[in-house]
């Protein structure tokens, strides 16, 4: 049996077998899961900047959190990989985003626990770092709590519309499985944060017609996205059968 320096070093392939490389479903597996788990854990730390610009020369103001950005490319990857991987593999990417979630708020909390040195150029004092990750920290559970919940009900609601379908009309699955979960998304993320977490922390718990209005807000914003992402399924599609010659898993599957 080879050692381990012989392993490390690819000695003995006719025992062990070729050095370890992935085929091409495995690479665009793996690409796909970094920028998912990328995507999610920018969209919870960027979520603590708002933005805001006017349309119609002001009368309909739009105003959200940064972590719009990239949280959207979650709904991409999400039914792409329902698409080509299955609801097992979307799930698992799913589940995998979710505790990396987990272990940088703990990251997170601990940086913020650390003492700190001030007065260094380039770096953060006390009150701005506090500020961004202090800020967030109850907003950051209750988007994973969120992003958990809705991603799960696209990956179920997408095969369901697949199977209904037979496979045809690929923007009523991955538009119409984003913009229900979505939904779901938006109300259980804004309950977290101004009820349920305020409650356990001690802190006062909003109104619910406040509560109500702002999850309809953001939810409309997620609605209008969804629908302005469905261009891009066709070009993920395309894009994965011309480049990796995959085509998508047959809807008895997905």
């Amino acid at each position: 049996m080879p050692n381990q320096t012989d392993i490390a070093a690819g000695k003995d392939k006719g025992e062990w077998g070729e050095p370890f490389a992935p085929d091409v479903r495995t690479r665009l597996y793996l690409w796909m899961s970094g920028v998912f788990i990328t995507s999610l854990l920018l969209a919870n730390i960027l979520g603590v900047k708002l933005f805001r610009f006017e349309l119609f020369d002001g009368s309909l103001p739009v105003e959200h959190t940064v972590g719009m950005l990239p949280f959207p490319i979650t709904f991409l990857l999400t039914d792409l990989l329902n698409e080509y991987y299955g609801k097992k593999a979307a799930r698992r990417v799913t589940y995998v985003a979710f505790a990396m979630g987990a272990l940088s708020f703990v990251l997170i909390y601990l940086g913020r626990a650390m003492p700190i040195r001030e007065g260094i150029p380039g770096t953060a004092d006390a009150a701005s770092f506090e500020m961004i990750f202090g800020a967030s920290a109850l907003m950051y559970i209750a988007s994973l709590v969120a992003f958990l919940c809705g991603s799960l009900l696209d990956i179920y609601l997408f095969g369901v519309f697949k199977r209904l379908t037979r496979g045809r009309l690929v923007w009523l699955r991955a538009t119409g499985s984003t913009v229900v979960s979505q939904l779901f998304d938006s109300f259980i993320v804004t309950f977290m944060f101004f009820i349920v977490l305020q409650r356990i922390t001690g802190g006062e718990a909003a109104d619910a017609g406040f509560v109500a209005a702002t999850a309809l807000t953001g939810y409309i914003l997620k609605f209008v996205i969804a629908v302005a992402l469905t261009p891009f399924i066709y070009l993920g599609r395309w894009f994965i059968r011309t480049q990796f010659g995959m085509r998508p898993m047959p809807p008895e599957t997905a």
